[in-house]
């Protein structure tokens, strides 16, 4: 496939018309032998997936994008928080007037509403599917978190294939941080844009709620809650609501 101007150096790109999941597709390529650095992406997707087994609505006019490349276990999961950074600086490069903010652990919003998520998957022998989804020219209705779309806050909607070279430079940038000083980094830069750090919030596990101060991440990119009793609770999986 034709690499795009502004492409970054050894990044290979595939695109598709209709998939089940650029994150599927990704897996079936690292089966196959490929390691990457390799973006995929799709102008549909019929299978498209969010956390937790989460249907992700995949509607054209939206950005579905994979990287597959290589990052060795367990620290590969520090990636969502690049990926994350590396959407919200690309969404501020076409609404650089609106409030862009990260949630834990791995969702971008858009003037409060959700407009981007992050699926992070092991591929096996060290390599990561890191599925990308922003909200561009649609967004779903009616979700417990409220969502919101690109065209919806700012009046238009950039196509996915112009978007697509900022947001793998900028992801390319903070691999490349990542792997060369390791997490602190993007942890910092993480929690300099995270909504809700210092403030109460409600955390859903898998079998119960916890509510909280939200204090900071740690250096495993773990939430950090300060319970009324003072107790402090380390959470690595689960869904933060802010206060009405």
């Amino acid at each position: 496939m034709t690499e795009r101007p502004g492409w970054p150096d050894g990044y290979g790109l595939r695109r598709f018309g209709s998939i089940d999941s650029t994150n599927e597709e990704a897996k079936r390529l690292a089966a196959s032998g490929e390691s990457g650095p390799l973006w995929i992406v799709a102008r549909e997707q019929t299978e498209g997936r969010g956390r937790r087994g989460r249907t992700w609505v995949s509607q054209t006019g939206n950005l579905f994008a994979t990287l597959l490349t290589k990052a060795p276990l367990p620290g590969a999961a520090q990636l969502s928080f690049a990926a994350a950074l590396a959407a919200a600086e690309t969404l501020e490069a076409y609404a650089p007037a609106q409030d862009i903010r990260l949630k834990w652990p791995n969702d971008v919003l858009l003037n409060g509403r959700k407009t981007s998520g992050i699926l992070l998957e092991s591929c096996g022998n060290d390599r990561v599917a890191i599925g990308i989804g922003i909200n561009l020219a649609s967004h779903p209705q009616n979700t417990e978190f409220p969502a919101t779309c690109v065209v919806a806050e700012i009046g238009f909607a950039p196509e996915p294939e112009d978007l697509l070279p900022r947001l793998a430079r900028r992801m390319a940038a903070w691999y490349e941080m990542w792997h060369r000083d390791g997490f602190a980094p993007v942890r910092a830069a993480w929690s300099s844009r995270a909504q809700g750090v210092g403030l109460s919030i409600r955390v859903r596990l898998a079998e119960r709620e916890m509510e909280g101060l939200f204090e900071d991440i740690d250096d495993e990119g773990a939430l950090l809650l300060k319970g009324p009793s003072g107790a402090r609770t380390r959470i690595t999986a689960g869904d933060v609501f802010f206060p009405a």
